[in-house]
Parts: C-alpha cells; structure tokens; sequence
C-alpha cells in the first residue's frame, strides 16, 4: 500500500533502538526523509547507517539530543526548522514503589516524557496549520489507562500524553493535520528484554519460559498472551503518519495486544 508520504520530512525522538527505530524504518521504507533521535551521537550514527543498509532510503540523519535538558531540545529545533510528521516516542521508565519516587523523580518523567513532546510540539505545531499538513503522534502506552502499580509515575505521564494529543487535535478543526495518541502493549525492546532475562536468571527459567509466565500472572489480560514485536507497533504509526489517516483525529490509538479489558 501507498502511504503517500513519500519525502515528507519526519523527525523520531528515541530511535536508535525500540520502538522508535522500528518506526523509523517503516517511514523510511515509504520514501519519508527521517530524522534519527538519540542523546548520544555514536548511537544515532550507528542507527542512521543501519537503517541506510536496511531500507535502501539515503534520505536518513541524525540529530544527537537528550530530552532532559531544555537547551538540547532547543538546538535540535534549530537544526530541523521543519517538520512534516512528528513522533514523540522518546520517553523512560523504572519500576518504582510509590513511597521511593521522590519529587524529581516525578519531575523527570514528566520533563522528559511530557514536555519533550509539548516542546516539540510547540516548535511545529503552527506551520503544520500553515502548509495545511501534518502529522504529530505521541507514542504513550497502555498504561495510560491501566496505571501500573510498580511505576506509577510513568503510567501518569502517558494519561498525560493522551490529553495533549486530544487537545491539540481540537485546535486542527478543518484542516489536513492530525494529532493522535498510540497506545502499545509491553512490546519487546531492550528495556523489556534486560527485565525478562533478570527475571528469568532469578526464577531459573529459560527467556521463553519467563515470557509465558509474565503474561500468565502480570498480565492476564492480554489476548496476545506475548511481547509484541516494534514493527508491529510501526505500522500502526505508519498508518496514522500516513496522507490516509486523516479520518482519525484526537483519537487514542490501541496497539496493546487486547491488554485493556475494554471496548472502547
């Protein structure tokens, strides 16, 4: 299928591994000009030329910027003036026990989780109105709506996420831009991957074995009873980035694997 997006300009945040990189290499495949996003320089150039061989798409760089820190996100800004299709994937997150997260704990994750993708945001927002096309999609996460327990100050930056994308999907009323919010399930990144393997390590289980048991007990809810793969993910996104798309607006976007026990 043609996406008809080919050389619109996007900029990933957090894509040199993960998720973010699985959409990279879905946008570039469609013929997108990307931009690689990465708080170290050797990363981000390691994900550019892996990406060149993968997809055969020269038109791919990279932008070395760490989201904590407002003036990183400042010189990026200043480096891409434009943007067709924005993705605010890059975010972090800890298991934490309520009573340990200190107040710049909460501060961090929302600095870096939020207002990375308010600032960016910002910074395009207006001249996708004035081109009269654009893309912005934040990459929270199911838990948005089933907030975790052991981490709840991430889950409350991804509802958080959610409320910008809906908002400012208000302000695009006529126009040919969108602003949308995907929710995945646990999708298998290196983050997941060094949690299953410890887990397994600790329970004597092999990483297949410690997979079955997570959604058994941790996550019995979902349907997909398995880690979901990123580019699974990416092409959920890739739709929304798409000049096909312009029909789902404001929307929060499951890609969760049936996880939610909800229809709606």
């Amino acid at each position: 299928m043609d996406l008809k997006i080919k050389n619109k300009i996007a900029l990933v945040t957090g894509s040199t591994a993960g998720i973010g990189y699985a959409i990279a290499k879905a946008l570039a495949i469609e013929g997108v000009k990307v931009v690689i996003n990465g708080r170290t320089n050797a990363r981000v150039e390691h994900a550019v030329r892996n990406l060149i061989n993968e997809t055969s798409n020269a038109n791919i760089r990279g932008i070395a910027a760490d989201f904590s820190d407002k003036d990183q996100i400042e010189k990026l800004i200043t480096a891409l003036p434009e943007v067709d299709i924005l993705i605010n994937n890059v975010g972090i997150f800890e298991p934490k026990e309520f009573r340990n997260i200190t107040d710049e704990d909460w501060l961090k994750f929302y600095e870096v989780n939020v207002l990375s993708g308010v600032r960016l945001s910002r910074a395009y927002f207006d001249k996708m109105l004035q081109k009269n096309w654009g893309r912005i999609i934040f990459i929270s996460s199911e838990s948005a709506l089933q907030i975790p327990e052991e981490m709840i100050h991430y889950g409350m930056t991804k509802t958080a996420q959610i409320a910008v994308a809906r908002g400012l999907a208000e302000l695009t009323k006529g126009t040919k831009v969108t602003v949308n919010a995907v929710l995945p399930g646990p999708t298998w990144s290196e983050g997941a991957g060094t949690f299953v393997k410890d887990l397994a390590v600790q329970k004597g289980l092999t990483i297949e074995g410690m997979e079955k048991e997570f959604f058994k007990t941790a996550r019995p809810t979902s349907i997909l009873q398995r880690f979901i793969d990123p580019d699974e993910i990416a092409s959920t996104v890739a739709y929304l980035a798409s000049d096909l798309s312009i029909a789902t607006n404001g929307a929060a976007v499951r890609a969760d694997g049936g996880l939610v026990k909800s229809p709606f």
